[in-house]
């Protein structure tokens, strides 16, 4: 189900989950069983996410809900405007939240994607 991803999503996921550890890994083996169910309305492009959990395995993260991935953006004058975060419930990926710390540099998804990439 990758390709029902929207390319920002699958982006910034991506991005964000690099890290060699158990639950990066096992959540880069959620990522073709995941959908896009919703996403915020006020257009920072937070997505609220479906998994066919009978084709993935938990996550080694517990039971609640967690914090599993985080990333800073920075934008290319070096300011932090804000953060986007994955989490995780029960193990398996819930949703990605774009943050704003700023009322200066509009954050979004859309822009997070092009900080990040810009930092690899």
């Amino acid at each position: 189900m990758t390709e029902s991803l929207p390319a920002d999503v699958a982006d910034v996921l991506a991005a964000v989950l690099t890290a060699d550890n158990p639950v990066h890994v096992a959540l880069r083996r959620q990522v073709p069983h995941l959908s896009v169910r919703g996403r915020c309305t006020c257009g920072c492009g937070t997505a609220y996410f479906e998994l066919d959990t009978s084709k993935a395995e938990p996550a080694p993260t517990g039971l609640s809900t967690v914090v599993a991935a985080e990333a800073q953006l920075v934008t290319e004058a070096g300011e932090c405007p804000g953060e986007v975060l994955v989490f995780t419930q029960g193990g398996y990926l819930s949703w990605l939240e774009v943050c704003s710390w700023s009322d200066d540099v509009e954050v979004t998804l859309a822009a997070a994607r092009r900080w990040l990439q810009t930092r690899s």
